[in-house]
Parts: C-alpha cells; sequence; structure tokens
C-alpha cells in the first residue's frame, strides 16, 4: 500500500502542488478501486470532514489530467476512480451487483487488439468491457 510519502512524490512529479484534499482523494482511489464520486467523498471526509464535494470533484479532474488516476465510466454506471494506470488493462462488470474487476490486456500488448479497419487511425489502446455475473451473484450469494 503506498503511503502518504509515496502520494507526496507522487504529486510533486506530476508538478502538482501537494495539499491535504489531494492527498486524501489520492488515498482514497488507492484504497478504494473502482470507487464512484460519492465512495470517494465518503473516505476522504473520514480525514477530511470538512472537504467539499466541489473539492473532491476538483481534486479527481486535476489527478486524472496529470495521469495519475483515471476515469471510467461502463455503460450504465456513474463515473468510477481507479489508480491502475500506465497499462491498457480492462474490466469486467457484474450485471447483476455492479462489482468492477481489472483484467489485463486482451492478447499481447497495447492497443491488445486489432481492428478490421483502422480507417487511418493510428491506434494506441482498446477499450474492452466484459460483461457477466461475478462469483457471489453466478452462485446465488449475496454479493
Amino acid at each position: 500500500m503506498a503511503t502518504t510519502l509515496d502520494f507526496e512524490q507522487m504529486l510533486r512529479g506530476a508538478a502538482l502542488r501537494v495539499t491535504r484534499p489531494r492527498l486524501a482523494v489520492l488515498g482514497a482511489v488507492f484504497a478504494h478501486p473502482h470507487a464512484d464520486t460519492d465512495a470517494i467523498i465518503g473516505a476522504v471526509r473520514a480525514d477530511l470532514p470538512e472537504v467539499s464535494h466541489q473539492a473532491v470533484y476538483d481534486c479527481l479532474h486535476a489527478l486524472t489530467a496529470a495521469g495519475l488516476v483515471r476515469r471510467i465510466q461502463p455503460s450504465g454506471s456513474t463515473a468510477r476512480y481507479e489508480s491502475r494506470v500506465g497499462d491498457n488493462h480492462h474490466h469486467m462488470v457484474c450485471r447483476s451487483c455492479g462489482l468492477i474487476a481489472d483484467v489485463d490486456c486482451a492478447v499481447g500488448e497495447a492497443p491488445c487488439l486489432t481492428a478490421s479497419d483502422d480507417s487511418g487511425f493510428v491506434i494506441d489502446e482498446a477499450e474492452v468491457v466484459y460483461w457477466g455475473l461475478c462469483p457471489a451473484c453466478s452462485t446465488g450469494g449475496d454479493a
């Protein structure tokens, strides 16, 4: 698990000012993979009760723009944030409970898949979302 010092170094390395809200938001994203904004706000407020919704949104925007976190939004879902950046991984989404799990690149190196017709584009990433039921939902257990 990353430490506050790691988060400070990440922020500085991305040329972002180190602030308590940014540290708290970055920590929340690392601690709660694929969390939505409301969950991140709740986690941040456990450490910084006075932080506003807007401050968390601003931090998420800055961290995403700097490449420190990744924003994903599976169809029919609110935006989610994750700390796994720098690779071209994909996601599995449970149709029943909404659980999201990472899955490594489908085949080989990025972009993982070859388009049947690239229309002249230089493709550098493929986004794949696998849909189904997680183990708990597929066996009828509570998720």
